[in-house]
């Protein structure tokens, strides 16, 4: 294929108003309108990258202003030249001399870098015509170790340690292919238990997903105390004892706080308590993780950067970590969380749900599965049955289990008609709403 140069970056603030029905609403975001600062590289073939960071609605404008300013690092660079060197042009975006401040690493401008990144990806695995997930695995673990930067990560993860994990995980990866041709990548469902859901549409949705084979259930909790063990019990009622109930508040508490809420809910025999405090707080899941066992501490899916875990996973805060495909910097930094989990043991349980995040993290599992722990053991990624029939290859959903995508990129390619129709304020979904607050020109 002859080499292909980016020419241009079309940058939409897309926006779904799913808080008029209490989609995505938790302890803390209680009208969450589920958006993303969605990014589209043209370039001077057929094929266009398309990258997003997902949002929450209000801001939204904010991280497209830093993704107009960032991607046009990306603008007049042949794929070829990027690909090369894909640590170096994740350097170039979090470098700006003047940017940088911003963050760094962290916050809006970090989440702009990912929707770049992503981008990126997508562009490359299309010329490649592969899945991400296959673009990956058919990478030498010198390719995969040479797109991560290890400057803030080597204390804990050298490359030497790092290309080790890589190459033992070489065997037995076509099986492991074949494996998940057969019977899939292992999920779970946050579509039950949202924190706006009457007690009645609980018990309904817990009917609809036990007949469609899924075993796994998440309940998000931070309500009154009395509220969240009623609700939770209607839950572990309806699945029965066999089935697994995590439970996530959503950062709502105090450490200590955390800890005596965890113990209470701990009737419910839950398989993990996730974002029971503030995602800075290395120190307090440390304590929460000691005084609240046996249950397991989850979080991640709000961790800035790759520094945090890897704090998180030395002091022995977290029992399951859970990346997030847009919230660090794309898929470099997501190679490199998931490599420290190998290293000190730790699962790896993608977040997902919002816009897009199912249709990207599947493919960072996967890898997870194929290239580096090469174990289902104690994984499963999060499923929420929303806003899929808005993209063009939207992820495929067995019995509780993902299939393995076969579209060529990311899988983030949003349809036309719903960026036209959602774009904000413009769209037609919008026109008329938007007040001058929510919206700033950039």
């Amino acid at each position: 294929m002859k080499s292909i140069t980016i020419t241009g970056a079309r940058i939409v603030d897309l926006r779904f108003p799913t808080s008029r029905e209490q989609i995505g609403s938790d302890a803390v975001n209680t009208d969450p309108d589920y958006s993303a600062a969605y990014c589209v590289l043209e370039t001077d073939s057929e094929l266009e990258g398309h990258g997003l960071t997902f949002t929450l609605g209000r801001g939204t404008e904010l991280v497209t202003a830093a993704l107009k300013h960032l991607s046009r690092f990306a603008v007049g660079r042949t794929l070829d030249s990027i690909t090369a060197d894909m640590n170096g042009f994740y350097r170039r975006l979090i470098g700006d001399t003047q940017f940088r401040w911003l963050g760094p690493e962290k916050g809006v401008i970090h989440l702009a870098v990912a929707a770049v990144l992503n981008a990126v990806w997508d562009l490359y695995a299309k010329a490649e015509v592969k899945p991400v997930w296959r673009l990956l695995a058919d990478m030498t673990p010198e390719q995969i170790v040479a797109a991560i930067d290890f400057r803030y990560i080597a204390d804990a993860l050298s490359p030497d340690e790092a290309l080790g994990i890589l190459r033992k995980a070489k065997q037995g990866q076509a099986e492991r292919i074949a494996f998940l041709e057969e019977n899939g990548y292992p999920a779970y469902t946050t579509s039950v238990g949202w924190f706006g859901y009457s007690e009645e549409k609980i018990r309904r949705l817990c009917h609809e997903a036990l007949a469609d084979g899924w075993t796994h259930f998440k309940l998000k909790v931070g309500g009154e105390p009395e509220d969240d063990l009623r609700r939770g019990r209607i839950v572990r009622e309806e699945i029965g004892p066999q089935n697994r109930i995590m439970v996530d508040a959503n950062q709502k508490w105090g450490v200590e706080e955390a800890i005596r809420r965890t113990r209470q809910l701990s009737e419910l025999d839950p398989w993990w308590m996730e974002e029971p405090t503030s995602p800075d707080d290395i120190l307090g899941h440390a304590r929460i993780r000691r005084e609240a066992a046996p249950v397991r501490i989850a979080t991640g899916e709000h961790c800035h950067n790759a520094v945090m875990f890897k704090q998180l996973l030395q002091a022995g805060a977290i029992d399951v970590c859970q990346i997030d495909s847009c919230r660090v910097a794309g898929i470099n930094e997501n190679l490199a969380i998931i490599l420290m989990a190998a290293k000190f043991g730790v699962p790896v349980c993608p977040h997902a749900g919002g816009v897009g995040l199912c249709e990207f993290v599947q493919h960072l599992a996967i890898f997870d599965y194929l290239g580096v722990s090469a174990t289902l053991e104690n994984r499963v990624l999060e499923f929420v049955d929303h806003l899929h029939e808005h993209f063009v290859n939207p992820v495929v959903i067995r019995r509780g289990r993902y299939m393995l995508p076969k579209a060529p990129g990311y899988n983030g390619d949003v349809l036309k008609e719903s960026l036209e129709r959602f774009a904000y304020p413009e769209g037609a979904e919008w026109k008329g709403e938007a007040s001058e607050a929510d919206h700033i020109s950039a």
